[in-house]
């Protein structure tokens, strides 16, 4: 970089570090092996607890920009004082270009003032470049940010942040942006379907990735990995946060489907969220306490045990971009079963390395779960392709590295190929 130069870079999220988010933690720590200085930020203060001890030493670090201090306000008053007919114009520039904003100005506009306090916890850093992980608020926040200080930004998206229009102001960012990097390939085109003045150039395809399970060592591991004994249950599994878009309630309903036709089954569906209350009643209405569980967040480091005892790790989500908690079932040599949706069919091939069912269909998803039951003692060429798919293009390491090479690659380029003039 540079001839030994130490080039300085920010990165924010919502709220970093998260437990949910172990990734972000994986691309700072990289570029910092690479001699990059990285400066940590969080949009709000983070919670600490849930956190591993390497991950609460990124959230010791971590500069949160909400809620400001005192001082930290007194300075965003200052400056916005000073910059406010560039600021607003390029706010109201941007809200007029993106429906979805048009009805929540004061929220963008509360956006801005933080990005301006970004800024101004940045200044002494001197920083070259700033990137978001999400298409969330904080990337608006870093846009802002990288604008007062002159240096460029890019930014992360990945599923609901795209897809499901929770992401505020992407057509300015995408025009503002050195580049932006997506999940999957699926993604990309949509973005260049949708916003279709964007240069092709921009859109940095880089995949995510897990390890390669580690079992040697884990005395839990030889009763799990048993062939499953006649008469016991057949056991589902699905990992994910309990929110509205893993659309659980199908899940739970097509357990009660599968208990009237007589299948004797476990459903444990893994994670916390808002949604427990809610899924709970569902689970009590439908009679379905002995066959769906819900244990709660379990530690990354535990979730291994729950992927071996699964027969099947099962997927309803209503929009993803490609989850890892897919890749980790592929990668301990589970069957997985998901819809047809986004990037998941470049990840599932259909009867090769998983199944795939059609979106919302419940006739098609009951039909496949049975199946599978009856045939999962002749599928272990479908597992040991799953794994091998995970070896291939989807190892955590691997994705890690080249993240860092195309990362640093594209800062490193400054002869504004790029360039937007929307806030020139």
């Amino acid at each position: 970089m540079g001839g030994g130069r130490m080039i300085r870079i920010a990165y924010i999220a919502n709220a970093f570090p998260s437990p949910l988010e172990p990734y972000v933690v994986d691309e700072i720590e990289e570029l910092r092996r690479r001699g990059a200085r990285v400066i940590c930020c969080s949009g709000r203060r983070a919670p600490a607890n849930g956190l591993t001890e390497r991950e609460r030493g990124f959230h010791r670090e971590a500069i949160a920009i909400y809620p400001p201090t005192p001082s930290t306000a007194a300075r965003v008053l200052r400056r916005f004082g000073s910059e406010k007919q560039r600021l607003l114009s390029v706010l109201a520039t941007a809200v007029a270009d993106d429906r979805s904003t048009r009805q929540r100005p004061l929220r963008s506009f509360a956006h801005t003032l933080l990005g301006v306090a970004l800024a101004e916890e940045l200044v002494p850093y001197e920083i070259e470049h700033i990137h978001a992980h999400h298409g969330y608020f904080a990337s608006w926040m870093a846009l802002v940010a990288a604008h007062l200080l002159g240096v460029g930004f890019s930014f992360t998206l990945h599923g609901s942040d795209l897809l499901l229009g929770r992401g505020d102001l992407l057509a300015a960012k995408l025009a503002r942006c050195r580049f932006c990097v997506t999940i999957s390939n699926y993604n990309r085109d949509y973005i260049l379907r949708k916003y279709a003045s964007i240069p092709a150039g921009k859109i940095v395809v880089q995949r995510l990735g897990v390890n390669a399970p580690l079992v040697s060592d884990d005395r839990a591991v030889t009763a799990a990995e048993q062939p499953q004994q006649s008469g016991q249950p057949f056991v589902l599994l699905s990992v994910g946060r309990l929110h509205r878009v893993k659309n659980y309630e199908f899940l739970i309903d097509a357990c009660a489907a599968l208990r009237d036709s007589g299948m004797s089954f476990i459903c444990r569906i893994v994670g916390e969220g808002t949604e427990r209350a809610r899924l709970e009643r569902r689970i009590h209405v439908r009679r379905l306490e002995r066959h769906v569980l819900l244990p709660g967040h379990v530690p990354r480091s535990q979730l291994g045990n729950y992927y071996r005892q699964a027969d099947l790790f099962v997927l309803t989500s209503r929009s993803e971009g490609i989850p890892v908690t897919l890749m980790e079932a592929m990668a301990h040599s589970r069957i997985v079963l998901a819809p047809a949706i986004t990037g998941i069919p470049e990840l599932v091939q259909h009867t090769r390395s998983g199944f795939l069912y059609e979106d919302g269909s419940m006739a098609d998803f009951l039909s496949a779960v049975r199946w599978i039951e009856r045939q999962k003692d002749s599928l272990a060429h479908v597992r040991l392709a799953a794994a091998e798919t995970i070896a291939a293009s989807y190892d955590r390491e691997r994705n890690i590295r080249r993240f860092a090479d195309k990362f640093l690659t594209r800062i490193g380029q400054t002869d504004g190929t790029y360039a937007h003039s929307l806030l020139q």
